[in-house]
């Protein structure tokens, strides 16, 4: 009985063990050649270039429930990141990549096309993952400084572009729903109660019991606010409060409206705060140090761990990213399935320090 969780917090740290366990053994005993990880990694960018589209085309046509692919942007940039940083290696191998590096940005391409149709911060979190992740390629090649002034300008100019397209085209087809500006209108307008509410009633651990949407019934800790997926919950007959139907506007003042630190915070309290802050320093110190392990072993010419080096800079980029947006913009991108996201890409970063010996 001491294993089933009694609370939202102890089932995200349980199914976080699991998932780390998981991924330890796919690192340790799946092939993880460099041939393996770019396959792997294209067939993943064209699925989610297929699901973002798809995801599109029902936000165009009102048919069927939209905006489901929502917690697949990490993984998304996991794919295209892993697959950039697989080039240069093969590269090194005297593989001529010309054809392979222009199929890869048509994928990019689709992804950018797509998903910033259906998520706002799906581009946010797009444009900074591929800073991020060219960032530590050039570091981990030895090549020359992605932050020279016509790229500073060139990626300013992609998000103007990005999200002056999208107000443009909200506007002639009518469609708010791809309006930037009606997003942030919404953020403005609704954001101030729910920083009312977090300041006014966070505690070390938890908060005021009162003033969570339960009232009386709150235990005053792990109120739903943040949680794994409601299905996960609802299917193992866990009895937490949880958001769902009408109720989601209930949980839009945290969810949607602020950014990962308050949601965080007000639900576990401030202490829980700072260990997740810690963690994910954690997580990205760990990734750092274990891709200058690889580094320096594939320039001594061991050639053993390219894949797992190429797919660690694609985790560790997807993670960053995630991370950022998710923490100090916008709550909803480490929460509910998109947190399940989080700590699977975490896992596949973590996990590099583990090595299973084979005879």
């Amino acid at each position: 009985m001491a294993l089933i969780a009694q609370n939202h917090l102890q089932l995200i740290i349980e199914f976080g063990l699991i998932l780390y366990v998981a991924v330890i053994f796919f690192l340790n005993f799946a092939p993880v050649s460099l041939s393996a990880v770019l396959l792997f990694s294209l067939i993943l960018g064209i699925a989610l270039s297929l699901l973002f589209g798809i995801d599109a085309f029902f936000l165009f046509f009102s048919f069927g429930q939209s905006e489901f692919s929502h917690p697949f942007g990490p993984i998304a940039l996991l794919a295209i990141v892993t697959a950039l940083a697989a080039l240069p290696m093969m590269k090194e191998a005297g593989i001529n990549v010309g054809r392979m590096k222009l199929f890869i940005y048509l994928i990019l391409i689709a992804l950018t096309v797509f998903g910033g149709l259906v998520h706002r911060s799906f581009l946010i979190l797009w444009i900074m993952g591929l800073v991020i992740g060219y960032f530590i390629l050039s570091k981990s090649f030895r090549q020359k400084s992605l932050f020279s002034i016509k790229r500073i300008i060139g990626f300013i100019s992609m998000i103007v572009v990005g999200f002056g397209g999208l107000e443009i085209l909200s506007r002639i087809l009518s469609m708010p729903v791809f309006s930037p500006l009606l997003r942030i209108t919404r953020i403005e307008e609704n954001s101030a109660s729910g920083l009312n509410l977090v300041i006014k009633n966070t505690a070390l651990l938890g908060h005021i019991p009162e003033s969570a949407y339960w009232g009386a019934a709150s235990l005053g800790f792990s109120d739903g606010y943040i949680t794994l997926p409601i299905n996960l919950i609802t299917n193992f007959g866990l009895p937490f409060p949880v958001f769902f139907g009408l109720l989601v506007n209930k949980k839009d003042v945290i969810d949607y409206m602020l950014p990962g630190i308050f949601g965080w915070g007000y639900d576990f309290g401030y202490l829980t705060l700072f260990m997740l802050l810690l963690w994910c320093v954690g997580v990205i110190i760990i990734g750092l140090k274990m891709l200058n392990i690889y580094k320096d072993k594939r320039e001594n010419g061991v050639r053993r761990y390219l894949g797992r080096e190429a797919l660690l800079i694609g985790s560790l980029t997807a993670f960053i990213a995630q991370a950022w947006v998710g923490l100090f913009l916008m709550n909803r991108t480490i929460n509910g399935m998109a947190l399940l996201t989080f700590i699977f890409l975490s896992g596949m970063v973590v996990s590099h320090i583990i090595f299973v010996k084979k005879d």
